[in-house]
């Protein structure tokens, strides 16, 4: 099977009701990045930073999947699928992806402040100052914020220099240092970018631009790899 790479951003997300990263106002649903995303916010007020994420857990579950999530979903029954995602969000495994890698986190996770090895997934959306793990720290976000490293950044490397076909889905490429994967694309194999608003790919001349919102234009892209895999 051919090795087939899905890189995904928040516009894939936004067509399912979850909010972008930022609002064209510079914040965050009225909250500043510095305020609610940092490790800094987390020792300055980590009740607002707790609630905060409730919030997008209690409106990640109301949300579902799109035609976008589905579309990479049934690429699987004819490829090696690998989502590499920048969304904290648990909407490609929701559709049925197997094979998910979340560069910044996952939202529906906590992990011990003391301990970060230890990791819980969360039942409901709320979790409460006071819920502690076993060895008693205070439970904190399961995301990396702003400040701090990308543990699985290596990890997405290799997966692009092993990749037969690359796709790039609502994701401005502003965000570092996930924004360099597609230079660890192989020159020889095919490129796609899927976004209504594709401006800065046009730096890359191997690269076909299909300027259309994901719930829209990877169905369409899907059909043709298919197609083309049987022909």
């Amino acid at each position: 099977m051919k090795r087939l790479v899905v890189f995904t951003g928040a516009g894939i997300s936004a067509e399912s009701g979850i909010k972008t990263f930022r609002d064209s106002n510079g914040l965050w649903e009225e909250h500043k990045i510095e305020d609610v995303a940092t490790p800094q916010a987390w020792v300055k007020n980590p009740a607002l930073v707790q609630e905060f994420y409730n919030q997008r857990r209690k409106n990640l579950l109301e949300a579902k999947p799109n035609a976008g999530h589905q579309a990479i979903a049934e690429l699987q029954k004819y490829f090696n699928v690998q989502v590499i995602t920048q969304n904290v969000d648990d909407l490609h495994e929701r559709a049925g992806s197997q094979n998910v890698l979340h560069l910044h986190g996952e939202l529906m996770k906590v992990r011990s402040s003391g301990y970060p090895e230890l990791i819980y997934s969360v039942k409901g959306w709320e979790v409460k100052m006071g819920d502690l793990c076993e060895k008693g720290s205070q439970l904190r976000p399961h995301i990396v914020w702003f400040g701090e490293m990308v543990p699985e950044m290596d990890n997405a490397i290799e997966l692009v220099q092993q990749a037969d076909i690359f796709i790039v889905v609502g994701t401005s490429l502003n965000v570092y240092p996930a924004a360099n994967l597609l230079d660890y694309a192989s020159a020889e194999i095919s490129k796609f970018y899927v976004d209504p608003n594709p401006d800065l790919v046009y730096n890359f001349a191997d690269i076909k631009v299909i300027k259309q919102k994901a719930g829209i234009g990877l169905p369409d892209l899907a059909d043709k790899l298919i197609k083309e895999l049987f022909n």
